[in-house]
């Protein structure tokens, strides 16, 4: 009886076993890849969706800006930008300056740091409207109780 030794060439020369197949693919090299099932992988959709739409407020002058729509609470202050997402948030607090004559808006972090911008109202009517404008939107985003 003739026995092919452990190693020897399969019985069909240099063909793979089940006829002239494309070999299979190969396998990611370690670590790239999905992991394995017990470590609960999920994909991660291409782009994240979406923030949902909702009122916006915004508030410009020469130098500053203050933003507040979906996403949070934006600053822009002297051409240096500070953005609060609304988990990030603690409170939001807005006055009018000493004079009457521009809107004050401060952000208190979850770490208790306090952020704050200036614009001003030109014309002075406006920062009655800003203030109407913001006790909407604020309270759309963070509502009371």
């Amino acid at each position: 009886m003739n026995h092919a030794a452990y190693g020897d060439q399969p019985p069909h020369g240099n063909q793979p076993p089940y006829g002239n197949q494309p070999p299979p693919p190969p396998s990611a090299p370690p670590g790239f890849g999905p992991p394995p099932s017990q470590y609960g992988y999920a994909p991660t959709p291409p782009h994240p969706a979406p923030a949902t739409a909702g009122p916006e407020f915004m508030a410009v002058d020469r130098h500053n800006s203050i933003v507040v729509d979906a996403s949070g609470v934006a600053f822009e202050v002297n051409g240096y930008d500070a953005e609060f997402p609304w988990p990030e948030v603690r409170s939001v607090h807005y006055k009018a300056s000493p004079s009457g004559k521009a809107l004050m808006m401060a952000v208190i972090h979850l770490d208790g740091q306090m952020y704050e911008c200036v614009v001003d109202a030109r014309p002075r009517e406006r920062l009655g409207e800003w203030f109407g404008q913001l006790a909407a939107v604020l309270g759309y985003y963070r509502p009371m109780g």
